[in-house]
């Protein structure tokens, strides 16, 4: 039944406009998110770009000059030679990323669940509806993010070109955002949007699966009941199999959008995500494609653990995916 108009301007905003408030607070929750665990995610790229075989074509040495390092090593690298604060460069397209993927992933998934799918009969939501929804939702709402993606991680690594001394590329995100236009066209800001779309629908696939199947384990065969204990414990779940099915997809985005390119913006080190993936596994060995595994995983956990997931609104503890 309608609400008369004079009443629903009474409404509070939230009532009023339910969408547009989530996809406010959905953006504010992660932009606080972005700003405290953006270090790992730093620090995960760093270490998807070590030893990248594929340079070894161009003749680049820069790549033999620095040490592998781990997680520790590299974020501790990174403050000693780069100074404290690099620890956040490429934060702002992160932030936007952030905002246009929560977004629209958002709002995707509500209209699917609530116009394409539906509930049943009975008013239940069963999971492989909220799988699919999820898997959808995350792969529009990251197509449509890809162009912030793309700028934050070759922001993340213009320190490490500095280092090597290699000429910045860029002066600053918007100036990013207008170099690759220029250069690449539109088509060149969603370079690596095919593993991209890939990672975000590997995750969510293995996140809400996993979530659910725990949860519903541990309330049906021990003491805990539905509270933030096995909240805690099915994000820790879900975080190591999403983790697991979407890393791979993570290091081929990342080496592909921020491989070299020539003067029409086309990639000089792969011609594809596949050819990515085959360089990777035959220069560097399978587990290359693991390389920024426990920084992404920690990052899930921070981002999952202290924040409400917009695809479950009927669930009072749940996950946000970053």
């Amino acid at each position: 039944m309608s609400v008369p108009e004079d009443e629903e301007r009474l409404l509070p905003l939230a009532q009023r406009w339910p969408r547009a408030s989530k996809f406010l607070l959905s953006g504010c929750a992660a932009t606080v998110a972005e700003l405290a665990t953006f270090p790992l995610d730093l620090t995960k790229t760093r270490l998807q770009m070590q030893g990248e075989a594929a340079l070894a074509r161009l003749g680049d040495s820069g790549r033999e000059s620095a040490p592998y390092r781990g997680m520790v090593r590299t974020a501790l690298g990174i403050v000693q030679e780069e100074g404290f604060l690099k620890l956040w460069q490429g934060v702002t397209p992160a932030i936007y990323r952030h905002i246009v993927y929560s977004g629209g992933r958002m709002v995707t998934y509500e209209h699917l669940r609530e116009v394409v799918f539906g509930k049943s009969e009975d008013k239940h939501y069963p999971l492989w509806k909220s799988v699919i929804g999820g898997m959808m939702a995350g792969v529009v709402g990251q197509f449509l993010a890809n162009p912030t993606d793309l700028v934050k991680v070759q922001m993340q690594m213009e320190g490490k070109r500095k280092l090597e001394g290699k000429p910045l590329r860029f002066r600053g995100v918007h100036h990013a955002f207008a170099k690759i236009l220029s250069e690449g066209g539109i088509r060149g800001l969603w370079a690596g949007w095919v593993p991209n779309i890939q990672r975000a629908a590997l995750v969510n696939m293995g996140d809400l699966t996993t979530y659910d199947t725990v949860k519903h384990y541990l309330v049906l065969n021990t003491p805990l009941e539905d509270n933030i204990m096995t909240h805690g414990l099915s994000s820790l779940c879900s975080g190591l199999v999403a983790s697991i099915l979407g890393t791979p997809a993570d290091v081929i985005k990342s080496r592909i959008m921020n491989q070299p390119r020539d003067k029409q913006g086309r990639g000089l080190l792969y011609k594809s995500s596949t050819d990515c993936l085959i360089q990777a596994v035959q220069g560097e060995g399978f587990m290359s494609l693991y390389k920024g595994f426990l920084p992404s995983w920690l990052r899930m956990q921070s981002g999952w653990i202290t924040q409400g997931h917009p695809m479950r609104p009927s669930t009072e503890f749940s996950r946000f995916e970053s």
